[in-house]
């Protein structure tokens, strides 16, 4: 795959310095940096950008996520090993990324609303947001993560 344009262009710096605003904002709000991989993760996987997933389960891994829960993460709903915040978390997250089938329901809003307070709420769904619009970037201008590049190089 062929990158189609370069997000560290001079072009892009504005718009880049802006989204990282508000990337600061939610790494800074309080919550759980692990819940957030999980999130980015999640999200990631449901829209197949491959270079944010290789960026946030690298994260995750450094950040003290097991590697059992990023393998089990695509089918959470399966497994014991997720908190019920983080379930609530990740039922909010698929609502919100898949969006245009779910218009977001009330159960996925009111599991959330029952472990996260308003504000965390209001922060988790800004993360939600804001990694859809990261994956939307990546996948739209064909970003590529690490390993295409080594392919590519040898």
């Amino acid at each position: 795959m062929t990158a189609r344009l370069n997000m560290m262009s001079p072009e892009a710096k504005k718009p880049l310095e802006l989204l990282m605003a508000i990337e600061a904002y939610v790494e800074g709000s309080g919550l759980d940096h692990r819940l957030l991989h999980l999130v980015k993760i999640r999200a990631s996987q449901i829209n197949g950008c491959a270079y944010c997933l290789h960026m946030h389960t690298t994260d995750a891994l450094k950040a003290g996520e097991t590697p059992a829960r990023l393998f089990l993460l695509d089918a959470w709903h399966e497994s014991n090993l997720y908190t019920p915040r983080e379930r609530a978390a990740l039922a909010w997250t698929e609502s919100l990324t898949k969006v245009s089938q779910t218009h977001a329901p009330d159960e996925a809003y009111q599991a959330a609303a029952a472990e996260f307070d308003k504000q965390e709420l209001i922060d988790l769904t800004l993360a939600i947001g804001m990694i859809n619009t990261w994956n939307r970037i990546s996948i739209g201008f064909r970003a590529e993560h690490p390993h295409d590049r080594i392919k590519q190089a040898a």
